[in-house]
């Protein structure tokens, strides 16, 4: 039975001859230390901390076998389980990354821990579990939706899980330890989409959405030219707000927090662009601030939601007589904008759309046509007979 000793403050916890622990502040640091003995010897460590009710419960602990003490008076750590990897990885990197993507890590924690266990321990993941989850999550076995998804769906799951093993595999606790020792699942392969949808609005079907757009909404109208003559994702635009606009130096700031890759920067606006933004600013918000360029339908304050930049996507297919096809939404006029450039140099490239890599670009949205790849031939040097 646990009793505390009145000659001085100190605690134990546990029988004596069997599992007798004992905390008491240090004299000289005034931190708690915990004393016990094993095989014969007393050993002792420090808690490193003040905290007298933390301290009682470590002997509790202790004492009921929760901790177990090495001859060397070293306390091995609580295991980490899968559920306390994930709730450390939230509290210390998930804040740092972009609305959508802390929404993301949210759910796709809920997820493997649905799946491998709250109490799995980590280091234990083989390649059974990745090969599981994957035949699971291609059939709509696990996930929030219950659907089957595409392999780049999966691929996406799995470089979070990857993600947060490396970060464990780097980071240490409080008294210096690895979480992780190693990744258990690194050098193991992601599955690839073999014909992933990469569809690129071409000029007629740009012409058309262009031409019904005021009728959907003014909003619409300048997200769509704003896409179209910017190159940037409609997350990021949506978002914008009249002080990222520079109608003298006719410039968009896109600020870290809206872009995907977190990166901030500049970008001249072309006279399409400008000629709608003005538009939008002297009809609507002639005064407009810090206001959002495109405001949310039912409260000015607020930008626009991306349920809202859908519906009218949506509404501007069907009013412009285009069939719903898959992949052709606001992203086809990021591939769009990478592929009407693509005589520019890479870097340029890259700055204008808000890329970090020009590998990227490469494999994700350049797409040549029949015409250009007709021109490059034509332009290729001949010899002389």
């Amino acid at each position: 039975m646990a009793r505390t000793k009145r000659s001085r403050r100190s605690y134990s916890a546990g029988e004596w001859g069997r599992n007798r622990v004992r905390v008491f502040p240090d004299p000289k640091t005034g931190l708690y230390q915990m004393e016990w003995r094993e095989n014969g010897r007393r050993l002792s460590r420090s808690l490193k901390h003040r905290d007298w009710t933390r301290a009682k419960r470590q002997a509790d602990e202790a004492a009921a076998g929760f901790a177990v003490h090495e001859p060397n008076g070293n306390a091995e750590p609580e295991p980490l389980t899968l559920e306390r990897l994930f709730d450390i990885y939230g509290e210390e990197v998930t804040p740092t990354k972009a609305d959508r993507s802390r929404r993301y890590d949210r759910v796709a924690m809920r997820m493997f821990l649905g799946f491998f266990g709250l109490d799995r321990d980590p280091a234990t993941l083989s390649q059974r579990d990745w090969d599981r989850f994957i035949r699971a999550r291609r059939v709509g076995k696990v996930g929030p939706s219950g659907k089957p998804v595409s392999d780049r769906t999966v691929e996406f799951d799995l470089r979070f899980l990857i993600a947060v093993l490396n970060w464990a595999s780097k980071s240490r606790d409080e008294n210096g330890r690895l979480l992780l020792d190693s990744n258990p699942l690194r050098g193991l392969k992601t599955p690839k989409e073999k014909n992933p949808t990469r569809v690129v609005l071409s000029d007629e079907e740009y012409g058309a959405l262009l031409g019904v757009s005021r009728k959907v909404d003014w909003r619409f109208h300048v997200a769509l030219v704003l896409a179209h003559e910017t190159g940037h994702r409609i997350g990021a635009i949506r978002q914008l707000r009249w002080s990222d606009i520079d109608f003298d130096d006719r410039t968009i700031v896109w600020r870290a927090e809206h872009e995907k890759t977190g990166y901030e920067h500049v970008t001249p606006m072309t006279d399409e662009a400008v000629v709608a933004l003005e538009e939008a600013a002297q009809r609507r918000y002639p005064d407009a601030g810090d206001s959002p360029v495109l405001p949310a339908p039912k409260d000015a304050s607020r930008c626009a939601g991306l349920s809202a930049v859908r519906y009218w996507w949506d509404k501007a297919q069907s009013l412009a007589g285009l069939e719903p096809k898959r992949g052709r939404g606001w992203h086809s006029l990021r591939r769009k904008f990478a592929s009407d450039l693509m005589a520019l140099p890479l870097k340029v490239l890259c700055e204008l759309g808000g890329w970090k890599e020009a590998q990227t670009v490469l494999r994700c949205y350049q797409q040549a046509d029949a015409g250009q790849l007709r021109k490059a031939l034509e332009s290729r040097p001949r010899a002389r007979a």
